[in-house]
């Protein structure tokens, strides 16, 4: 009879029957192997783990009492054999890197030396939960398996129930880890916030009873001669090399320089007396890697702290010498320049080789050439419409950014380079070389033809194939990074700009409003992992349309979305032209001038000179050299 046709009853009786077993004559029961435990007095290898958390004097003790106990531990047992006691000190537990001899007991145990593993706790072993479940996961699969026993928890991580255990009670050290860093951060803030510094031992100081720092004479000598010859054109590697020679010591008592050790010296601002907090951070607590200071966390300067051995002024001047060092510009003092008069006032020059400028920097240069007025916009002008003419109240110009702008005026930024359409090229005749400046109030930058050997002289064509002139990208990481500040962009866009030429009295100019501008948003930061960071951009100023590339998303600043353009007549007045349309003050060619607040009274080639022979012979005086001296 066919199993479909039994009634349910029969149904359910016949699988009762199934499942009443089998005759224990015919079924063999062969039971499993069972599993170790920590307290089987087998065999063993036993590694034993200490970690004390500092390398503090008193933690010695600590670790010899836990040494000692664990030695007489495996004593006791008679099976046990002492492999080794692994231990690292003043490392912490959240991460792995520089625990030596605990990456040392793993490679051990993997290469069949190790069968069980002694450690004081979890927080011992690991305060970082993924590292704590994945070794001794990894640990337990290796044949024979290797387990790891918490005395503290009485864990063994070869039993079946131990692992939710172990995560427990690791999350648990590994928050313990998060807290204290929370309370130590806190601790260094209100420190600083309450004028407590810490000023770590630095060449050319010592401190005081009072932990202040006062001038160590003889090292000071060295710390001038760093200065001194840098300010007066040596490299790092030459004045590493001059150190080395004339057997100057470090203040941990070497005598050999490198250039990294010289350029450290040179950039402490201790040296002018000032000290300056957190450059640097440690983002994670888990991997306590070092981050420098770019904003992230607060910082304070505490100016004329101590007595300076370097003048404010030769070390700004230093700053700005490495900054631009970076871009090749070996030797050069940069100087912010101003437009004074004319159309362009208030306009600064950007050079693209120079790294040693802020934001604030260009701000303070632009309002400079106003004296004490504030700026202000010109007021449109009041359109009267003619008797006959047709009154275009309402309607309304279409922007140019939703059509093709391939012919258009128009530049696009990203952090690292800008180019310039062709059509900027042709609209200012095809000249090869360009300055550009930027009025920081008004978000203006204006492009006007430049000689190839004016300084601030920026290449933005090339001849093409044909022997016409095409655009050329020009790199810009010395100054695009300011560029963005300046106009509150974000780093990971890139920005494109429409722009309009003024002609007058046979010369032109490009003008872009930096207001106005698209944004090419990576398609991830809306479409993947970046969700959240791209819908806050959007709540902010901008809206995105349909994609027009593959790898970007275009977007519009959002007060766009409410009209196709602006107003037929406000568009006769627009922004950046009404702001040079002043009457007679065209004057477009006016030179840019040396911004006066830059000038640095900076010690004088002569004085270097004299004071670069002067310390070198006074520590030739002080000990014999065997190598040669650079002077």
């Amino acid at each position: 009879m066919k199993e479909s046709s039994l009634t349910k009853q029969q149904q359910k009786e016949k699988i009762r029957e199934r499942y009443k077993g089998v005759d224990p004559d015919v079924l063999e029961v062969i039971p499993a192997r069972k599993k170790p435990d920590f307290y089987d007095d087998v065999p063993r290898r036993v590694a034993v783990y200490v970690r004390v958390s500092t390398d503090n004097i008193n933690q010695t003790s600590s670790y010899e009492l836990q040494k000692n106990y664990y030695e007489d531990l495996v004593r006791r047992h008679e099976n046990w054999t002492l492999v080794k006691i692994y231990a690292d000190e003043g490392i912490s537990g959240t991460s792995l890197k520089k625990r030596d001899d605990f990456v040392r007991m793993i490679r051990d145990c993997k290469e069949g030396k190790i069968d069980l593993i002694i450690t004081k706790s979890v927080s011992r072993f690991a305060r970082n939960i993924v590292d704590c479940i994945g070794i001794t996961r990894e640990l337990g699969s290796l044949k024979p398996p290797v387990g790891v026993f918490f005395e503290t928890e009485h864990i063994f991580t070869l039993k079946d129930d131990a692992e939710m255990g172990l995560s427990f009670l690791a999350t648990i050290a590994q928050e313990e880890s998060h807290v204290k860093s929370n309370i130590m951060n806190a601790s260094l803030e209100m420190r600083f916030s309450h004028g407590i510094v810490l000023t770590p031992v630095l060449l050319g100081y010592d401190h005081d009873e009072n932990g202040e720092l006062v001038i160590n004479e003889e090292e000071a000598k060295t710390v001038r001669l760093i200065f001194f010859m840098y300010l007066y054109g040596y490299t790092c590697q030459q004045i590493a090399e001059t150190l080395t020679s004339l057997e100057c010591e470090t203040k941990k008592g070497n005598t050999t320089w490198s250039p990294a050790s010289v350029l450290q010296q040179l950039r402490n601002e201790r040296h002018c007396g000032d000290v300056l907090t957190r450059k640097t951070f440690t983002p994670s607590y888990l991997n306590h890697k070092s981050k420098k200071n770019e904003g992230e966390r607060t910082q304070h300067r505490w100016r004329n702290h101590h007595e300076a051995i370097i003048s404010m002024d030769d070390f700004i001047a230093v700053q700005h010498l490495i900054n631009n060092a970076k871009y090749g510009n070996k030797g050069i003092l940069p100087e912010l320049q101003v437009v004074h008069e004319g159309a362009l006032k208030g306009f600064v020059s950007i050079n693209p080789r120079w790294a040693a400028f802020r934001d604030v920097d260009y701000e303070v240069a632009s309002e400079s050439v106003y004296s004490n007025e504030e700026y202000n916009s010109p007021e449109p002008k009041q359109i009267e419409v003619k008797s006959g003419d047709f009154d275009l109240r309402g309607f309304e110009i279409a922007r140019s950014q939703f059509f093709d702008s391939i012919e258009k005026i128009c530049v696009t930024f990203s952090i690292k380079s800008v180019k310039f359409s062709k059509a900027c090229l042709q609209k200012l005749g095809n000249v090869q070389f360009i300055e550009m400046l930027v009025h920081p109030a008004e978000h203006l930058v204006a492009v006007r033809p430049a000689a190839k050997d004016d300084r601030n002289a920026i290449r933005w064509g090339k001849t093409d194939k044909k022997g016409g002139c095409e655009p050329r990208i020009i790199t810009g990481v010395a100054f695009l990074r300011t560029v963005y500040s300046l106009f509150g962009w974000e780093e990971k866009y890139r920005y494109r700009i429409q722009g309009v030429r003024r002609h007058k009295n046979m010369e032109s100019v490009i003008l872009f409003d930096m207001k106005e501008t698209e944004v090419f948003m990576p398609r991830e930061t809306l479409l993947a992992g970046s969700v959240d960071e791209g819908r806050e951009l959007l709540d902010k100023d901008v809206r995105p349309v349909v994609p027009n590339t593959r790898s970007s998303i275009r977007a519009y600043p959002s007060a766009w979305a409410d009209n196709f353009g602006s107003n037929y007549y406000r568009h006769a007045q627009a922004r950046e032209l009404s702001t040079i349309d002043i009457d007679g003050a065209w004057q477009i060619t006016e030179k840019a001038q040396p911004f006066s607040n830059t000038e640095l009274n900076i010690t004088p080639p002569e004085e270097l000179a004299k004071g670069i022979r002067r310390i070198i012979e006074e520590k030739k005086q002080g000990r014999k050299t065997d190598g040669p001296v650079h002077t």
